[in-house]
């Protein structure tokens, strides 16, 4: 099996496996992720829970890459090398909380939602998808 095939079944493995695990913990629900976010209202704790999770999983993720001398599927590890904040970056932040906290979706969840076929899913996600081509049209791609 070549290499590139290789990385694609290791994309789709993790996708499915991410997938997953957002169905099993309930956060394809906007209506939960929402519930989060309103803190003066009726809160609802278990995404914090869900990302705590997340957050200890990728802590152990990093330590065991950290002490690779490079990635399995390709030649060399891709860190991200600039580190400034600046006001693409906080504009891009606030209009993805925005996003988030308004339609109760952010990428990974509303493409895993896509499999349910409920129409307000679909619309996120046309619009999504719409924005990141005009971003890209407008704005040009940074990497």
């Amino acid at each position: 099996m070549k290499h590139t095939q290789l990385q694609v079944l290791a994309a789709l493995a993790a996708g499915t496996i991410f997938g997953f695990g957002l169905a099993l913990s309930g956060m394809l629900d906007p209506v939960r992720v929402q519930g989060f976010l309103d803190v003066f209202g009726a809160w609802d704790p278990s995404l914090a829970f869900v990302l705590g999770g997340a957050v200890a999983v990728a802590m152990g993720g990093m330590a065991f890459i950290r002490r690779m001398s490079r990635p399995l599927l390709a030649d060399s590890f891709h860190w991200p090398m600039d580190s400034r904040i600046d006001a693409p970056l906080v504009i891009g932040s606030a209009i993805f909380g925005l996003g988030w906290g308004l339609g109760g979706f952010c990428p990974g969840p509303a493409m895993a939602s896509l499999s349910l076929g409920l129409t307000p899913t679909l619309v996120f996600v046309a619009f999504m998808l719409a924005g990141m081509i005009a971003h890209d049209r407008f704005f040009g791609r940074t990497s």
